[in-house]
């Protein structure tokens, strides 16, 4: 329990700017076949990447000032498109592992996956995501706190208010957001109801 616990996270952060970008950007779906999550993170924003090198730029997933980035900070309605929990798996995944993501908006099935990878999805508004990013751009040594107890997100001297629904940001603080965690840790109790429900008759887990 106490190893899950997410109360306050810090870490260097990667500034991936832009509205609207969907789940196929995030993971192309010719890596949905794998059969484990192993090795996605490798294949993070791929396309895009490849896109942008072929123009003479550079996607922040491979700018070498942001390969220490544990902290994903973003825009508008991130995660949106098809509800594939590929897309956190292989942002958790990537270099170090991103641990919390920071915008403007989420998605709520990419919301809801990432609550269950243990990766927690804070709300800023769009100043304070823009300040943001623009701290980390200038400094990308910076160290970024995200502080689900206080729900603030602190770059150096910079602090914005975060939100997060309560009973998520309960979770996380109480280290209780791995429902399949929970579940096999109250196995007993399960067996024990199970067996007082007659259509479970001689369910023994």
């Amino acid at each position: 329990m106490e190893d899950s616990k997410r109360i306050v996270i810090k870490g260097r952060a990667v500034a991936l700017r832009g509205n609207d970008i969907d789940t196929d950007r995030i993971i192309p779906a010719r890596y949905l076949r794998t059969v484990t999550f192993e090795g996605l993170g490798d294949h993070a924003f791929e396309d895009d990447r490849v896109q942008l090198k072929q123009q003479g730029k550079i996607h922040a997933f491979d700018d070498p000032k942001f390969k220490d980035g544990e902290i994903l900070l973003v825009n508008k309605n991130f995660g949106c498109g098809s509800s594939r929990e590929h897309a956190p798996q292989a942002i958790s995944r990537w270099n170090k592992g991103v641990k919390a993501i920071v915008g403007e908006s989420f998605a709520e099935i990419f919301f809801g996956n990432c609550v269950s990878l243990g990766v927690p999805c804070l709300v800023v508004d769009q100043n304070s995501a823009e300040a943001l990013q623009k701290a980390v751009e200038t400094d990308p040594a910076v160290e970024v706190t995200v502080d689900l107890a206080n729900k603030t997100i602190r770059a150096g001297a910079l602090s914005v208010a975060a939100v997060i629904p309560e009973g998520v940001r309960q979770q996380f603080i109480d280290g209780r957001w791995d429902t399949t965690g929970e579940l096999l840790a109250s196995r007993d109790t399960v067996v024990a109801l199970a067996g007082k429900l007659p259509y479970f008759s001689g369910f023994e887990g």
